[in-house]
């Protein structure tokens, strides 16, 4: 453990990057995976996979020449493949070096985006998805875990489906993100009150302190417009897909420890 957090003296930036592989991450997905094991021939032939580029043959010797080859390609390579590229190698390591060296990998490069205010995250089973401040964070891990104890499944990979869509790159399907975050809560509420109508026709029979009622009734509004029926001057941004996805997180973990008795 390093100086910094053997004394807690370590901090969480601000997220400052989504899309964007600045250099210092070009160089700490390479360099990390080297640390966990492969050599970098191995780490070679997993960059010119993923970006399709042939290996330059004439080069033999692992440092400097195969190094700095793939420092070239990751250097040189669009932001996205740069994530494409961590999530092969996880792949990699897993498989050549075993269960422990791919969780080190994905905790270091976690290490490195918090740090790096990189507003990405490797999560088990899923690769590199989206991370959102602290807040974001704490409502969607509250919500996951609601919904799975409470064994609404549908309701969870509508979640699920919404962080997904939120997290792919190089763009972001947001009119997705916020039209599976909704459902979510539909699912809630329909299997709270056993209806099979949609949220706006039963927000209102959800007994919700006001003026929460009157919340879930127009964030279903909000969601119906600019998830389901998109038109030319009424685009949502990523940053009202975040909003929406975390909102409806909060509402469904409300909804579903309401009901507990």
């Amino acid at each position: 453990m390093t100086f910094s957090k053997r004394n807690n003296f370590a901090s969480t930036p601000p997220i400052t990057i989504r899309t964007d592989a600045p250099d210092g991450l070009r160089y700490a997905v390479i360099q990390t995976a080297y640390d966990c094991g492969p050599n970098y021939s191995q780490i070679r032939s997993v960059v010119c996979r993923v970006l399709l580029t042939a290996p330059d043959q004439s080069n033999w010797s692992e440092v400097p020449n195969i190094r700095d080859e793939v420092l070239y390609e990751i250097n040189h390579c669009d932001w996205y493949k740069v994530y494409d590229v961590a999530e092969a190698l996880l792949g990699q390591i897993e498989n050549t070096h075993g269960y422990d060296a791919a969780v080190e990998f994905a905790n270091a490069m976690n290490s490195f985006f918090i740090e790096a205010g990189i507003g990405w995250q490797f999560v088990p089973n899923e690769g590199i998805v989206y991370r959102g401040d602290e807040p974001f964070q704490v409502t969607t891990a509250d919500a996951a875990k609601s919904l799975q104890d409470s064994g609404r499944n549908n309701a969870s990979s509508e979640i699920e489906e919404a962080i997904r869509d939120i997290s792919r790159r190089p763009d972001p399907d947001i009119t997705g993100a916020i039209s599976h975050s909704m459902a979510a809560v539909e699912c809630v509420a329909q299997d709270i009150l056993g209806s099979s109508n949609t949220l706006g026709k039963i927000a209102g029979h959800l007994n919700l302190p006001k003026p929460l009622d009157e919340a879930v009734s127009k964030l279903y509004g909000f969601a119906s417009q600019h998830g389901r029926h998109v038109n030319e001057q009424s685009r949502p941004t990523p940053e009202d897909a975040e909003l929406l996805v975390q909102v409806s997180c909060a509402v469904c973990a409300y909804l579903v420890k309401k009901q507990q008795p």
